[in-house]
């Protein structure tokens, strides 16, 4: 059963990846993302980058393929609601999702994602500011202002767990004084 984080998570990933904002998710939308995405660290290898567009691509795949109920090349916040209810159809995909953009987030390749990389790649994103500061610091960063990459990606596919709750990916969703 989804927890009511997790149903909070959802809908503002939802309204994040609706980049163009027309109320429906379709291709645009995850084409417009990962260019923001990889834009947001230009230091990234081609690599690195090539990798975070194909799981934007991914992510879109798989949307399309369980989600779109009516077959009419867009999700509805309804159609991605499922999301919740059923993780396991999705597991590979925000693997790889997650996998990717924490990668992005380390360009020197140390396994260590410094905070102005996390605060660029999740500003592109869209989050806020503060929630993106609050959770950096929930991922209790080590020396150098640091978190490692193995943490962020945990904490991604955390994020889409429907039975978290109490997760750092929730300051992702908070309201936080600015």
């Amino acid at each position: 059963m989804a927890t009511t984080e997790a149903n909070n998570r959802v809908e503002l990933v939802f309204s994040l990846f609706d980049a163009n904002g027309n109320g429906v998710l379709d291709p645009g939308d995850f084409e417009l993302m990962g260019r923001r995405v990889v834009d947001a660290v230009p230091e990234a290898g081609d690599g690195a980058k090539h990798r975070m567009l194909k799981a934007f691509q991914g992510y879109w795949d798989t949307l399309r393929t369980e989600l779109d109920a009516d077959g009419d090349g867009q999700v509805s916040p309804e159609e991605f609601n499922a999301i919740v209810l059923d993780p396991q159809r999705f597991d590979v995909t925000v693997n790889e999702f997650a996998e990717a953009l924490a990668a992005m987030g380390d360009p020197d390749g140390d396994g260590y994602v410094e905070r102005p990389h996390f605060v660029a790649l999740m500003t592109a994103i869209g989050f806020q500011r503060p929630n993106i500061e609050a959770l950096f610091d929930a991922f209790e960063p080590v020396h150098g202002d640091r978190v490692p990459v193995v943490t962020w990606a945990d904490g991604i596919r955390d994020y889409y767990r429907p039975e978290k709750s109490g997760i750092p990916g929730d300051h992702l969703t908070t309201s936080t004084a600015q």
